[in-house]
């Protein structure tokens, strides 16, 4: 379950960067650019998704240009896709799943117990202006203007610091007035493969701690040293559970942090595990994957490719003259194409095209760039711009080529497994549930940027001028 959960919580993360919760906000959002259902898209929300982009290093497209707009179309595409996953599983009822509820508590509970934690242990202790003053005078250097933001920053750093000290006794405290027992019998490793998970291993206040909410989190490791390990996990484990009570109580489940962000990990859960279970019963047979390979073989494989730079010229007699040249020592290929090549990028280039893929070029130049080794000039050779000499700079090679190849085998698979479900989520779109795209307010919405776009350059560049005019 644990490793389920790992990445319940990753794609929780993310979706939760890309989206934020419609519920969250006290008026109805003006930028709703879609709804499936009863379910809202907006304009804010596909922008927060591509501005993410960053933590798993991606490139992020401009405000106001065509690669943005196509990003969004794109990502609009694949949250409306989640969408209809997310109400097909309500209405199938997956979500009365019970891993899908363990996993909806077990996330709740670390919500609470953080909120807690972070709510009431941390907010409760107590910061004075003397010791931030204090603070400031050792630590920060001389000439640094104390402002609102420095004192702010100090003070969390002093919290912390008293929580480190606090954290000795924050167990006794938290433990204060609990009933707990422990059965540390049950941690043995060597009774993990019969062990059921109904077993209880704790019981705080009469709430029994199974061993199925623990067993992932478990060190696999044997011996006397993975007891004691086994032992402070399930410690950890009860402290968790007892925040999270503790912060029920305090009503920390009407925060909004919380509220939103389970909301969303509920959404997220529910149409990740609504997915596997559909590509399951998608499961294609061995004929079927081999048809399918047969016919979008070309699409399948990846043919071999070459980093190839290229020198252009009008005649054949200059170019083999320049190769002469460069074998002789007395240019480099890339003063060869920056000083005569006729390719129009060759000043920012140097030659330098890129991959390029077996038979996507003209006849004669892929069968001389393809039969190149690696660091060798081939030709000259003729194409209708000129005469080439090529140079393969790197050499990648042919995948997929045979489907029974097990990579090739598990690439048809993957591919076929998701467009059936590309299928049923077009059906789902055309027979189930409707999606209304108002494309309308999404172009207003991206002129009314432009426009903000090129006012804001227009004040950045009136000041640049006012500067110049009074130097």
């Amino acid at each position: 379950m644990t490793k389920l959960f790992g990445s319940a919580v990753l794609s929780f993360w993310v979706f939760l960067i890309f989206n934020s919760a419609p519920g969250a906000c006290a008026q109805a959002p003006q930028d709703v650019i879609a709804k499936v259902g009863d379910q809202v898209i907006t304009l804010h929300q596909i922008d927060t998704m591509i501005n993410s982009s960053s933590i798993v290093g991606l490139d992020i497209p401009a405000l106001g240009t065509p690669e943005r707009n196509r990003a969004r179309l794109a990502l609009l595409d694949k949250v409306i896709s989640a969408d209809l996953i997310y109400l097909d599983a309500q209405q199938k009822g997956v979500d009365k799943d019970p891993g899908y509820l363990h996993d909806v508590k077990f996330f709740s509970d670390a919500m609470l117990s953080a909120l807690y934690k972070e709510k009431v242990l941390i907010g409760d202790l107590p910061v004075t202006q003397k010791e931030v003053k204090e603070y400031f005078d050792k630590n920060v250097k001389k000439g640094t203007e104390f402002t609102k933001e420095v004192s702010l920053s100090i003070e969390a750093t002093l919290r912390k610091e008293k929580l480190k000290e606090k954290t000795a006794h924050l167990r006794e405290t938290l433990r204060k007035g609990q009933a707990i027992s422990v059965d540390e019998k049950t941690l043995n490793p060597g009774k993990d493969v019969k062990q059921q998970d109904s077993a209880v291993l704790a019981t705080v206040d009469h709430d029994a701690i199974t061993w199925g909410e623990v067993k992932m989190l478990m060190p696999a490791s044997t011996g006397t040293k993975a007891l004691k390990e086994r032992k402070e996990v399930l410690e950890q484990f009860i402290d968790e559970r007892i925040m999270a009570k503790k912060g029920l109580e305090a009503g920390l489940d009407r925060d909004p942090v919380y509220l939103a962000r389970v909301t969303e990990f509920r959404k997220t859960r529910l149409v990740n595990i609504h997915r596997e279970q559909l590509l399951k019963g998608f499961t294609p047979k061995d004929q079927e994957v081999r048809d399918y390979y047969q016919k979008n073989r070309d699409r399948i494989i990846q043919r071999e490719g070459r980093k190839v730079q290229m020198i252009v010229v009008k005649s054949k007699n200059e170019a083999e003259d320049l190769k002469k040249k460069i074998e002789s020592g007395k240019m480099t290929i890339f003063e060869a194409a920056r000083d005569y090549s006729i390719d129009p990028n060759v000043k920012t280039t140097l030659g330098e095209i890129g991959w390029v893929t077996q038979g996507t070029g003209f006849p004669d130049l892929d069968k001389l760039t393809f039969s190149l080794k690696k660091d060798r000039i081939g030709g000259p050779v003729e194409s209708p711009v000129g005469w080439h000499l090529v140079k393969v700079l790197d050499i990648r090679d042919a995948l997929y080529q045979d489907i029974s190849d097990k990579s090739a085998w598990d690439k048809t698979r993957r591919i076929l497994l998701h467009e059936k479900l590309d299928q049923y989520t077009v059906n789902l779109r055309k027979e189930k549930f409707s999606v209304e795209v108002d494309e309308d307010l999404f172009n207003r919405l991206i002129d009314q940027e432009a426009k903000t776009i090129k006012q804001e350059a227009d004040k950045e560049k009136s000041k640049e001028q006012g500067k110049e005019k009074q130097k």
